[in-house]
């Protein structure tokens, strides 16, 4: 059985010119700054973003953390989105790792947090109050159906934090798609942020790696807060040379995945028993609801995976699909026509 697999465009395989790419690396020790595949990476990933200075990263979760150790002391305190990621799915590491307590305030369906919400949420000089430190954003926000920051947001808040003696780092594991999307360079999005980090190994299609952006002096406090997490790599160049076709081949075919993202939608909206607002696909992520009496998310998956296509339960009546470089047009009508028998259509 031929399987339409929609779980995460984390689930994407390297293509063939990144295997040839990690196997003819060259490489050295990066831990000594040594490795010339990993270096070239990183001075490339600092290019895209606008920023002086990166470092390659395990993963977007070590990106995150890294972040807000290196911004970040004991006791201090950061205000996020409460449908981020790194509240929601990093098992709350700088919390656990780094003292650090996050302050949650509401995320708007597209993604952003009220300017005023942010601003009344930073603390004033108090003993009894933690020290307000970190701003975090999230572009595109995975849990707001995949939406977008639009530049004009990202700097209105980052005039925000610098105002009061903040800094902003972005959780920009797909902020590629969100350029793609909005028609923009990635440092656009990208230049208000004191760090930014992005992955390699998701609509990019590399096997691993993220890579986290700023300045020197961050990206140095950075580099110790990975090598205390166990991040420190060797000859990491067979990572990153993935991760250089990736910046170099797989950016531009991004839109590839929001078109297919967009018909999915449209099919999945004309489905009987399940909800949606098509008009809210503007990337690769697609959120959409079972509304048929007696059925519910989890059992949906189950027969949907039965039939060959997999898609994965948010919440009881929630379901998500991430389109990305393995699922093609023909792909998505495969998987519609899949849905509609499943709903008995």
């Amino acid at each position: 059985m031929e399987i339409v697999d929609l779980r995460s465009d984390t689930i994407t395989r390297p293509t063939e010119a990144m295997r040839k790419a990690m196997a003819e690396a060259e490489v050295g020790d990066d831990v000594f700054k040594e490795d010339p595949t990993v270096n070239r990476l990183e001075e490339m990933a600092a290019q895209r973003m606008g920023k002086p200075a990166a470092l390659l990263v395990s993963s977007g979760t070590m990106g995150n953390l890294v972040s807000q150790l290196a911004h970040c002391g004991r006791g201090s305190e950061t205000l996020l989105g409460d449908q981020s990621h790194v509240f929601f799915y990093e098992q709350g590491g700088a919390s656990a790792l780094g003292g650090i307590h996050p302050r949650t305030l509401a995320n708007a369906e597209d993604g952003t947090i009220a300017l005023d919400v942010i601003e009344a949420a930073i603390r004033p000089d108090d003993v009894h109050f933690p020290r307000s430190r970190l701003i975090i954003l999230e572009n595109t926000h995975n849990r707001c159906n995949g939406v977008p920051l639009t530049p004009a947001y990202t700097r209105s808040v980052g005039q925000l934090a610098a105002r009061h003696g903040l800094k902003l780092h972005i959780d920009g594991a797909r902020i590629f798609n969100a350029a793609v999307a909005l028609g923009v360079n990635a440092a656009e999005l990208a230049g208000p942020a004191d760090s930014v980090t992005f992955c390699l190994s998701k609509g990019l299609a590399a096997p691993v790696g993220s890579v986290v952006c700023g300045d020197e002096d961050f990206i140095a406090e950075a580099r110790r807060a990975r090598k205390s997490v166990g991040g420190g790599m060797r000859q990491a160049g067979i990572i990153a040379a993935a991760g250089i076709v990736a910046l170099t081949e797989m950016v531009d075919r991004l839109a590839e995945d929001h078109a297919n993202a967009r018909a999915l939608a449209i099919g999945l909206a004309q489905t009987p028993g399940l909800q949606i607002d098509p008009e809210r696909v503007t990337t690769n992520i697609v959120y959409f609801r079972v509304v048929q009496e007696g059925m519910d998310a989890p059992s949906l998956v189950a027969r949907l995976a039965d039939r060959g296509v997999l898609v994965l339960p948010t919440a009881p009546d929630r379901m998500r699909a991430v389109l990305n470089y393995h699922v093609t047009a023909d792909d998505v009508d495969r998987a519609l026509a899949v849905f509609r028998k499943t709903m008995g259509t």
